[in-house]
């Protein structure tokens, strides 16, 4: 299936049934891990919405839920720059704190939320994120420990994400397929 936003076209690339098993698999590592805990989930708006909505249904220890929003694109070109425009609003000091994202590529805005939280002093901080471009990340980042899925430099839109604004309510995840007037091709 193919749809189109903003002249840009897109294929489905990832199906929501393979979405929700994999998120499954999460919640139950997350339970074990943190069985004895009460962690604390930031999640980083917008993306996350529809990612952490249906990850919490699958975590059924004591924990907080709260949210960061930050912006670090420009439509479909990220931006080396991360705006804060929503920031924590909760004491961090010796909890255990899962980030949830819905996606790291370069890792601005993973390496801008880690800085907010780790400020608080924690005792330990995890990402959990549903996309990990491995090929675009640009920091080191020794803790993440939740993956959905590893994809490949593409763009895509769909379940959370989106490009100037439009495709977040797509249930599936679809990547952009280039045009064959791409100069990159």
């Amino acid at each position: 299936m193919k749809i189109t936003i903003n002249q840009r076209t897109f294929e489905r690339f990832i199906d929501y049934n393979q979405i929700k098993k994999r998120i499954r698999l999460i919640g139950i590592q997350l339970n074990v891990a943190y069985e004895s805990q009460h962690p604390v989930f930031i999640g980083v708006l917008n993306g996350c919405f529809m990612f952490m909505a249906d990850l919490m249904k699958q975590i059924h220890i004591a924990s907080e839920i709260s949210f960061v929003k930050l912006a670090s694109y420009d439509g479909v070109d990220r931006r080396e720059q991360v705006d804060e425009l929503i920031g924590l609003d909760v004491d961090l000091r010796n909890r255990e704190v899962i980030i949830v994202e819905d996606i790291v590529d370069t890792g601005n805005s993973l390496k801008h939320t880690m800085d907010l939280v780790n400020a608080q002093k924690p005792a330990s901080v995890a990402v959990c994120t549903l996309l990990l471009k491995p090929a675009a990340v640009q920091h080191s980042f020794g803790n993440i420990a939740y993956v959905g899925f590893e994809i490949p430099n593409d763009f895509v839109v769909g379940y959370g994400l989106d490009y100037q604004g439009l495709g977040r309510t797509l249930p599936d995840i679809y990547r952009e397929i280039p045009s064959l007037s791409d100069p990159s091709l």
